[in-house]
């Protein structure tokens, strides 16, 4: 008969694998292997351990939050609730709530300027873009976008933030020393996920009502190039540590395109069925972490293999995904380092 000690350990053991492994129950412990996603239909964000690949918590958050980002000291994940008009500081480790910032109105995409003294929202639902002190959060210049403005990036001196516009298939760029629009081209059928090229010199963008991204000379303020990459092409992220190739989700056709800019041509194609929308990638580089928006789950690939090897279960609606660990391209709505 085991001692009363031994059945001690193996209450405890058991009790802590049911808390490791059950939504809503704390962990054993907190680890840095934490995957947080935004459940944009549930109105909560899902804590995922990555290393037993299962759902550890789901944490009521407001009403449809789409987009997350660090703050630039690294100290706190921002989810951007856009029915309950709030910024919500977390954890990035824990999803633990730190403090909320209400009144920022339909905060749709977020972003801050590489120089750090402002704050960006792009409003998709009342059709406007907010400029605010990045160190307060006071709001500095409100400017009406029509219709439908949907992700943002900046050019790397922060002179300039990019913002796609799906309602009247265009993108606009603001200046961000007189806060106007100072000018806009049309793209295509309602352009999403918007890169700036390492050179500073071209835009890339997601083309969602199409099958391609597009490439725009800044300078000529024209569309150059056009790359077939998918059904509903969404959003763009770039390779951790490479300048050259970038990624792109293709809701529509149930695909991931990797494009080389050198060549700007698709060169790797993974199959990720299900709505793929927002990635990260683990600080190894070896794998990338996707929502997939219609079955309520995110998946992991390989990317030497380009595979998915495994696949959890979240809330409704999966969007935004945050991964603990050096390699955070929730910051891809900022300008990359050239």
């Amino acid at each position: 008969m085991p001692s009363l000690m031994v059945t001690l350990r193996r209450v405890a053991l058991t009790l802590g694998v049911i808390a490791a492994i059950a939504p809503g129950v704390a962990p054993r412990a907190q680890t840095p292997y934490t995957v947080i996603v935004t459940n944009s239909d549930e109105a909560s964000m899902s804590i995922v351990d990555r290393q037993s690949m299962t759902e550890i918590r789901r944490i009521p958050v407001g009403r449809e939050p789409h987009h997350a980002i660090l703050t630039p000291d690294g100290k706190d994940l921002i989810i951007a609730s856009t029915v309950t008009n709030e910024l919500q500081f977390v954890d990035p480790v824990t999803g633990q709530e730190r403090r909320r910032i209400r009144n920022i109105i339909d905060p749709y995409q977020i972003g801050f300027s590489p120089d750090g003294k402002w704050f960006v929202t792009a409003a998709y639902r009342v059709n406007h873009v907010d400029i605010y002190d990045a160190t307060d959060f006071r709001l500095v210049k409100r400017l009406p976008l029509f219709s439908l403005p949907s992700h943002l990036t900046f050019s790397a001196d922060s002179a300039f933030t990019f913002i796609t516009v799906q309602g009247s298939n265009s993108v606009a760029a603001l200046d961000m020393a007189t806060k106007e629009i100072v000018w806009s081209v049309d793209v295509g059928e309602s352009p999403a996920g918007i890169y700036v090229f390492p050179d500073q010199k071209r835009l890339l963008v997601g083309l969602t009502g199409e099958d391609s991204a597009v490439v725009i000379d800044i300078a000529a303020r024209a569309v150059v190039k056009r790359i077939k990459t998918g059904r509903g092409a969404h959003n763009i992220f770039r390779m951790p540590g490479d300048g050259v190739r970038v990624l792109i989700t293709n809701r529509v056709e149930g695909t991931i395109s990797m494009i080389d800019l050198d060549k700007l041509e698709v060169v790797e194609t993974y199959r990720v069925p299900g709505g793929p929308d927002d990635l990260d990638f683990t600080p190894d580089g070896k794998q990338i972490w996707v929502s997939q928006r219609w079955r309520r789950q995110i998946a992991a690939i390989d990317l030497a293999t380009r595979k998915i090897v495994a696949t959890v279960k979240v809330g409704r609606s999966p969007h935004c995904i945050y991964i603990n660990g050096p390699y955070t391209v929730l910051r891809s709505v900022q300008a990359p380092v050239p």
